[in-house]
């Protein structure tokens, strides 16, 4: 250990004796400032590396189009799948609504609904109610397409959006009104 001392010692010495500052041999700023004032590239050099550019990118584009298309390997047939397919309905079905359990929820909700209204002011029943107009028009509306076009992606994913956002509606309501009961502060 004591011989890594010295060795360490003698590398710090070593170190210590270097000189801390360089200077140039000629003073470097005006040849430097001159540079930046007046850059030596001039517009023949940036225009012939341009067109050496072209002239490569368009070299490599046409030999790679020569090696593809006389390369004589035959296209590699893609594996088909034999095995029988099985076809879910997915559509909404002939009258275009969802199933027992959500008529069911959606009733259930419905009446809440109407239970909840009837302790809104008329102003508020009123703009409520033309809410929910529109809603179930627009719902009418997309079971009108659906009818000509059943096999609509879009027409059935706006339909289900759509008895969402009636849903909604109705939570909101409900919700609204059930705060409404619960407040101390009159």
């Amino acid at each position: 250990m004591n011989e890594k001392q010295s060795f360490d010692d003698q590398l710090m010495e070593a170190a210590r004796s270097l000189e801390t500052d360089v200077t140039p041999e000629r003073d470097l700023w005006p040849s430097i400032k001159n540079a930046i004032a007046s850059p030596s590239r001039g517009r023949w050099n940036t225009m012939f590396a341009q067109a050496a550019a072209v002239v490569l990118l368009v070299g490599a584009s046409s030999g790679l189009t020569y090696v593809v298309m006389n390369n004589k390997i035959p296209p590699a047939t893609p594996h088909v799948n034999t095995a029988p397919l099985q076809i879910d309905q997915a559509s909404f079905g002939a009258s275009y609504v969802l199933g027992p359990s959500y008529q069911d929820a959606r009733d259930t909700l419905r009446a809440q609904f109407e239970e909840q209204l009837e302790r809104l002011t008329p102003e508020e029943r009123a703009e409520v109610m033309s809410n929910v107009d529109a809603i179930r028009s627009v719902i009418e509306e997309i079971n009108r397409a659906l009818s000509t076009d059943p096999d609509s992606a879009l027409l059935q994913e706006l339909l289900l959006s759509t008895y969402q956002e009636e849903l909604s509606l109705m939570m909101k309501v409900d919700g609204v009104t059930q705060a409404v009961m619960y407040r101390n502060d009159f």
